[in-house]
């Protein structure tokens, strides 16, 4: 917990190598902004522009911005003592919504802690020959993607009797599915920091986000805000980023964000969903890297890091759009069945990528408002519990390795920068905890009972079904 006392504080201004703060710790001491090379936990402002940190120079990414709940989820090791080692440099006002330190908590690290000692939470021999092998699948049919030059399947008529048409298809449904596993098996546990103890290994992984028509710097931005906030309906943008066209949200009846389509939603979610990669690789956000779901939540994205490679992330987003877009045009002609072939690859990618996110914390019974009780009675709710009960997991090992760890989504939002591999064996001890303290986890033996809870919810979140048979709850 974040225990700084003013005196502590006041102590550490002073001997923090800061003459014109240490005769004058008053003003110091006063509640201000925070400037760019500056971030908040706990209410202490802390100066990063110089500080080496062990994890590398993401933290900052992170300047202008109160970050006490991300680095708490990011750093379960650590205690107050660790803080000392970056420079305090004054106060802002500051109040939680979540508490840490709980007894739930103090003993599912401890548990997990026992199988995964601290040090080998990284990616293991298993996981980076996964990795390896799911890297050379993408630039194998990345090359295929872009030199192919039987793509023209049709031209105003049907032409099916040639295997190059086929071959086309295969290579596009291939290419797309090449392009998720990067996304959940490579990129996703390196910007967490999970994959390696080096920070490059880290950062070189990462980019694959832009390989497959993402972008690092704007995912940093969406993902570590929605793993802080978790189906909070104020702060996760991943919880109000489908809107208007569908609801993750379920909100109550006579809610302006309620539309009359949405009670549909659970016949059409996943058809939109199949549309992600368009939404993606022309998303203008490109140009400035900031996320409007994160800057909706109050996440500052102008501070110098972010600013100085915006460059960077035009040139890889430009590079995308040369290899899969230009190429297949350019070696098949601008015509129906090319853009029909790049439209397949987008869709088989964005449907095995949405498709599984989805069916994290959208399923019957998550609680979709973790921070209610804090609202009725001012009193902090644990983030740990708030995180099991918001997500679900489901299948075991084999899921494991297809997903990259992601359907094992109450462990990953536990320890998020923890290896996938290492979810496996410490799931059932989770889940002996959480039955212990009363925590409720959500398990599916298989995917399609977790994918049949998520559209049955929603269904009743678009209807607002919830609402009408417990009123005010928000649960059935």
């Amino acid at each position: 917990m974040c225990r700084n006392t003013d005196a502590e504080l006041r102590s550490r201004l002073k001997t923090s190598g800061n003459p014109a703060n240490a005769d004058d710790t008053s003003s110091t001491l006063e509640t201000r902004a925070l400037k760019p090379t500056e971030i908040s936990i706990c209410g202490t402002i802390y100066d990063i522009s110089s500080f080496p940190h062990p994890g590398g120079n993401v933290i900052q990414f992170f300047g202008g911005n109160d970050v006490t709940v991300q680095y708490k989820m990011i750093h379960p090791y650590h205690t107050d003592k660790h803080l000392e080692k970056m420079r305090a440099v004054g106060k802002v006002a500051w109040k939680s919504e979540y508490k840490f330190d709980t007894p739930f908590e103090r003993e599912i690290k401890s548990e997990v802690f026992k199988i995964v000692r601290r040090g080998r939470e990284f990616g293991t021999p298993g996981f980076f020959l996964r990795a390896f092998l799911y890297i050379s699948f993408f630039f194998y049919m990345q090359y295929l993607f872009a030199t192919s030059d039987f793509f023209t399947v049709m031209q105003f008529g049907v032409v099916f009797g040639e295997w190059g048409v086929w071959k086309g298809v295969v290579i596009a449904v291939w290419f797309g599915i090449a392009q998720a596993w990067i996304g959940l098996n490579v990129q996703h546990d390196a910007n967490h920091g999970a994959a390696s103890k080096n920070p490059l290994i880290n950062d070189i992984m990462g980019f694959g986000a832009d390989l497959i028509g993402g972008c690092k710097w704007s995912w940093l931005a969406q993902h570590w805000t929605h793993h802080a906030y978790t189906n909070h309906s104020s702060k996760d943008p991943d919880s109000f980023s489908s809107e208007p066209v569908f609801n993750f949200n379920d909100y109550p009846l006579g809610h302006p964000k309620r539309r009359w389509w949405h009670r549909f939603q659970g016949l059409y979610f996943l058809a939109v969903l199949s549309m992600y990669w368009l939404s993606m690789i022309f998303n203008p956000q490109i140009i400035d890297l900031r996320h409007r779901g994160a800057d909706y939540v109050g996440i500052k994205m102008e501070n110098d890091f972010i600013v100085k490679r915006r460059k960077y992330a035009i040139a890889l987003r430009a590079m995308y759009l040369y290899l899969n877009i230009y190429c297949p045009i350019a070696n098949n002609g601008f015509n129906i069945s090319t853009i029909a072939i790049i439209l397949l690859m987008g869709v088989s990618e964005s449907f095995m990528l949405s498709g599984l996110f989805v069916l994290s914390h959208n399923f019957e019974h998550s609680d979709r408002d973790p921070t209610k009780s804090y609202r009725q009675t001012g009193e902090p709710v644990c983030w740990f519990k708030s995180q099991v009960e918001t997500s679900s997991t489901y299948g075991g090992l084999i899921a494991g390795m297809i997903t990259g760890g992601l359907n094992f989504q109450v462990e990953h939002h536990l320890f998020p920068r923890m290896s996938s591999a290492w979810y496996p064996y410490i799931a059932p001890t989770v889940r002996r905890v959480c039955e212990k303290h009363g925590v409720r986890y959500a398990y599916y033996p298989w995917v399609w009972q977790n994918l049949w809870s998520t559209v049955k919810y929603m269904h009743k979140a678009g209807t607002g079904a919830n609402w009408e048979l417990e009123p005010l709850s928000g649960r059935a």
